[in-house]
């Protein structure tokens, strides 16, 4: 197999590489000296430089020449006026990576960093890592015994963490972390629900840009809010506080005055001026929940305080600034709200970059023995002392938790809720089969107002079945058909569906496949899932 030509790329060191007469060479010149390595050959030499250093690049040029005959010198001069400015420096080095063509068939690349400022070193290391250079990071440097005329060392560092299996392992390992932070190392089960978390915790690492957590109240919307800043916080992402507050909360000349601040008379009742909970924000998180609950005036100061960084506060003629991060949650459909005319569509545009939809615990019945077990565990740490389930108890709230009958209206309110009572009446720590009963009583009778709402979202088979197959169904077969196809329709897809209606059998199969078992029930009726609803 034929090797690859090797190829340089780095910029003449002002400093490093200088010098007159012969005691030039009697220091070490980085440049110069990745020449005369007798194990090593390079084949071209792509020599950088700004300003105006012609003299010392055609001297450096002369004596490379005088070392290596056999190396090809190509020099380029790039348009820097300040070597220190990042944005420049990264820009012309972009500007020179997309240009150049690069031969990686036939030539392997090293990028030399031990020259230059460093803010260039820190450009053609980024650039490097983004693979706009094709190559390897090259390091030089002198001999330890300061040998006159000794090359001195160099190394090569290659930036694919996959050829590292321990340092791709860490990162593999962190990232986890990270995602069971947000998840309060809850081990969840519901595959929708875990896919979204990864990507959040993605997307709180790398961007500054507005968050929309969407979902029914209770769904966990605030939670995951604090998580995702005390995350951003231990990686040093913001210095600033967590600002929460509820947007039904706040109604009318309040409602501004609340998020923007006020200055002293701005109106009756204004005995002073208050900062407001923006700036309170600053360089840190603001959580503004149910932000559809926003009148359009405030969507609009907010919408500038967003974008602009800055804003007016109430009665003042002069502009405050508050670099904060936002995350909005709201249980409404803002898209819908935005065609209502109830919701600025250039306020919703802005937010609704990074969206997520939190679903309801009714869609993660999966999620509910987990959480069980998490807040289980919070409440005896709490306490100090610790509660359990006996086994029978655990099994009977656990049929009647993932059942039809809990409808779980307030979501993970409901169920923290829920556990607090078992455990806080739980005698010697143990949550017996008589406490989940008078729990279940309970909880039905908070959810007894619900239940006509719930009845009358019910399936009507005679929009689904024909006449004749209507009338040959047994009560039986038409009752478990009107209960299947109502969860159905609360699914995201036959998958979620089926995950719901086979909870409980298919932790037996080694590979449940819910969605062909729910596909086959539903074609006994001449039903498709597709054509449903």
């Amino acid at each position: 197999m034929k090797s690859k030509k090797i190829v340089v790329i780095g910029f003449v060191g002002t400093q490093l590489d200088s010098g007159k007469g012969s005691g030039r060479w009697e220091k070490w010149r980085p440049t110069v000296a990745l020449m005369q390595h007798e194990e090593m050959m390079v084949d071209r030499l792509e020599l950088l430089y700004s300003g105006k250093h012609e003299a010392l690049v055609e001297q450096v040029s002369k004596d490379i020449n005088a070392v290596s005959p056999e190396t090809t010198i190509k020099v380029s001069h790039l348009p820097i006026t300040d070597p220190w400015d990042f944005e420049e420096v990264y820009g012309c080095l972009f500007d020179f990576a997309r240009s150049f063509h690069f031969d990686t068939e036939n030539e392997e690349y090293w990028i030399h960093i031990t020259t230059g400022t460093h803010v260039v070193q820190i450009c053609m290391y980024l650039l490097t890592e983004a693979f706009y250079f094709p190559g390897r990071l090259l390091q030089t440097s002198p001999s330890r015994r300061q040998v006159i005329g000794d090359p001195g060392s160099y190394t090569l560092i290659d930036l694919d963490l996959s050829k590292y299996d321990q340092i791709a392992q860490r990162f593999s390992r962190e990232q986890e972390e990270r995602v069971a932070f947000l998840k309060s190392g809850i081990s969840t089960r519901n595959a929708r629900f875990n896919s979204m978390i990864d990507e959040i915790e993605r997307v709180a690492i790398k961007s500054k840009a507005p968050m929309l957590l969407m979902g029914p109240t209770g769904a966990g919307k605030s939670f995951l809010a604090k998580r995702v800043f005390e995350l951003k916080k231990t990686r040093h992402k913001l210095q600033g506080k967590f600002v929460e507050i509820n947007c039904a909360t706040m109604h009318g000349d309040g409602a501004a005055s609340t998020l923007f601040g006020h200055t002293k008379g701005a109106f009756t009742g204004a005995a002073s001026d208050r900062p407001g909970l923006l700036r309170a924000a600053n360089k840190g998180l603001l959580f503004l929940d149910e932000i559809g609950e926003l009148g359009l005036d405030e969507q609009a100061m907010l919408l500038m305080a967003i974008e602009e960084k800055r804003f007016l506060p109430v009665g003042s003629d002069h502009e405050v600034q508050s670099d904060f991060q936002l995350i909005a949650g709201t249980n409404r459909d803002l898209s819908k709200e935005v065609i209502e005319g109830r919701f600025r569509e250039d306020l919703y545009a802005r937010i609704n970059l990074w969206s997520y939809e939190l679903p309801s615990l009714v869609e993660r019945l999966e999620d509910i023995e987990p959480n069980i077990d998490y807040l289980l565990a919070q409440f005896s740490a709490e306490q100090g002392q610790m509660v359990r389930f006996n086994k029978e108890a655990r099994e009977h709230f656990m049929r009647f938790a993932t059942s039809r009958e809990a409808i779980w209206k307030g979501n993970f309110r409901d169920l923290s809720a829920s556990i607090t009572r078992m455990a806080t009446l739980a005698d010697s720590g143990r949550v017996t089969d008589t406490v989940v009963s008078d729990e279940i009583v309970r909880l039905k009778k908070l959810w007894q107002h619900y239940e006509h709402d719930d009845i009358s979202n019910r399936v009507d088979l005679s929009k689904v079945l024909a006449p004749q197959e209507l009338e040959n169904l047994d009560l039986f077969d038409a009752m478990q058909l009107t209960a299947v196809l109502d969860v159905c329709k609360r699914s995201k897809s036959i998958s979620d569906a089926g995950r719901k209606l086979y909870a409980a059998s298919r932790s037996a199969k080694e590979k449940p496949n819910d969605a062909d078992r729910l596909k086959k029930y539903l074609a006994k009726f001449g039903l498709s899932w597709n054509a449903l609803f």
